[in-house]
């Protein structure tokens, strides 16, 4: 096997050594595009991955090249960089079929999870989706929005618990990734993976909170081969020189990816077996029967056999809604509730809202219903603000399957000093998208863009950032992106920010600990202490 593995080190040697000569023997319409010179073979993409240097490079690109330049990505081969807002719209809804998502990423969740909606691409993709699209609807939500109480309620019991003798030092991260882990389980799966009440070890919990910090800290050639390296001989195969590979990264994801299949095989054959049995046995599942996985798993049996998902897909939707609703919810909340730490007036003036809102006439606190949850207006604006200024996921990547024109909503001013307002686009061509720099366009949102302010939506918004249309599913912003691809279950986290945040903000007042907290520009950004990268975010909670 180790000659082998020579054999393959061998072909990717020379691989590498091709792309270099061919990046200075040919010539890229891309050439007279502005932006950052190369330093490497991989410097560009190196910086743009880096879990701490990212967030300044991307700004510090943002900002000097404007809404469109070209970066060098590996091997020096020239990559589109965009945020300008027609050029968004051409991407994510006009032309999606010229702009389709990064193999990189799709190879990757196809590898580790299976053909879920975040790994399958065009008429596979538009099957899971339209099977989807009915659970995640506003009338479904009002239905589970007790459940969302329930849970919550048992997190505020459990944080009470530890606060009762006075202030005390939390891992707010692991108590949101708790939280929204049985949220997804009981909303989405009908399954219970955590009382809230007690510390229990669940080893798909801990397999789905490391995904995305673990993923991140592949080597970035790797990740870049990554759809190649699929193609080499049979899953089986490929499977055992994985296990010898000595990198503990590596040896992690094989981990992380069995311990969440053989979860999501169970919870499938749960829910199978429970729908077989009738309404009765439906009544004993959590959520009875009124959660994403069994309606889905109805609407499958019911469905045609063109339109009916296979089991392969249906385990795999398992553990990508998990994954896609875990770690973005809950690092979104804990981004939340660092920044209303660091603002404590914001924090009171929310506090104030809320206990107002879920008075109950006689000193104590009521829940809220969907629709009195989704209109409070200072809650909907921290909401808004943070996933404005500090969006989960920081720029996406797609590939150009056919040669086409990507238009610009302004002209720019090329190498040679013309104005481009249009730029040649060939197949094979890579692009990334800046989801934060357009959310954070001082031409649109004016000069405080970088600036977290919650009070900008309680005022008319900027008639720049309206007559830009930019093509986001959410309040123009392109956090959930748009399209057909956008996040399927952006109310649903939503939902889940703002009665978490009802719950407990009335209950108990945030403070910053002395350690300072950093942010990892992971595929899902999350915090950790100083320099160490294992995610946590400890802050100092006290009973109000």
């Amino acid at each position: 096997m180790s000659s082998l593995l020579q054999i393959l080190g061998s072909a990717l040697a020379l691989y590498i050594g091709w792309r270099a000569v061919r990046f200075y023997l040919s010539k890229s319409p891309l050439d007279n595009l502005p932006g950052p010179e190369s330093e490497s073979f991989i410097s560009n993409v190196a910086k743009l991955m880096d879990l701490r240097e990212a967030w300044d490079f991307q700004r510090g690109l943002a900002e000097r090249y404007s809404r469109l330049f070209a970066i060098h990505g590996l091997f020096n081969t020239k990559w589109i960089y965009t945020y300008d807002p027609r050029a968004l719209h051409s991407i994510y809804v006009k032309d999606q079929d010229v702009f389709e998502e990064s193999e990189i990423l799709t190879t990757s969740f196809m590898l580790f999870v299976g053909p879920g909606l975040l790994a399958t691409l065009g008429d596979q993709h538009r099957k899971q989706r339209k099977m989807l699209n009915p659970v995640f609807s506003a009338k479904h939500l009002r239905e589970m929005t007790p459940i969302f109480n329930d849970v919550i309620r048992k997190l505020q019991e459990a944080i009470g618990t530890r606060v009762k003798g006075g202030t005390q030092e939390i891992d707010v991260l692991n108590w949101m990734g708790r939280t929204a882990l049985e949220l997804i389980g009981q909303g989405g799966l009908g399954h219970s993976f955590d009382p809230l009440t007690e510390d229990k070890a669940d080893e798909f919990a801990d397999s789905v909170k490391a995904y995305f910090p673990v993923t991140a800290q592949i080597h970035v050639v790797i990740q870049q081969l990554l759809p190649l390296l699929v193609q080499i001989g049979p899953a089986s195969f490929r499977r055992k020189v994985a296990e010898m590979v000595p990198y503990g990264h590596s040896q992690r994801m094989i981990e992380i990816s069995d311990a969440m299949h053989a979860r999501s095989v169970q919870i499938i054959n749960e829910k199978r077996a429970a729908l077989e049995g009738g309404d009765e046995a439906l009544k004993q599942q959590v959520g009875e029967g009124k959660d994403i996985m069994s309606v889905l798993l109805r609407a499958n049996m019911s469905a045609s056999e063109a339109d009916r998902l296979t089991d392969e897909e249906l385990v795999a939707q398992v553990s990508i809604l998990v994954l896609a609703a875990m770690d973005t919810t809950s690092n979104a909340l804990s981004r939340i509730l660092h920044q209303l730490a660091m603002h404590p007036e914001e924090q009171e003036k929310l506090r104030e809202e809320l206990v107002r809102a879920r008075d109950d006439g006689t000193g104590g606190l009521r829940d809220l219903d969907y629709d009195e949850v989704m209109e409070l207006p200072y809650l909907d604006a921290v909401c808004r603000e943070t996933l404005r200024r500090y969006p989960p996921v920081k720029g996406l990547f797609r590939i150009i399957r056919k040669d086409s024109v990507l238009p610009l909503s302004a002209p720019i001013v090329g190498k040679d000093g013309s104005l481009i307002d249009h730029v040649p686009v060939s197949k094979g061509m890579r692009l990334i998208t800046d989801i934060e720099a357009s959310n954070c366009n001082k031409e649109l949102w004016g000069e405080d863009a970088y600036e977290w302010k919650p009070e900008r939506w309680l005022k008319p918004l900027p008639r720049a950032l309206e007559d830009a249309h930019i093509p986001g599913v959410y309040s123009h912003l392109m956090t959930f992106i748009g399209g057909a691809r956008a996040c399927i279950g952006f109310k649903f986290s939503q939902l889940e920010m703002k009665v978490v945040l009802a719950t407990l903000i009335p209950a108990f007042k945030f403070e910053l600990t002395d350690k300072p907290i950093s942010w990892n520009a992971a595929g899902v950004a999350y915090p950790s202490v100083g320099d160490n990268t294992k995610p946590e975010m400890p802050l100092r909670v006290t009973s109000v």
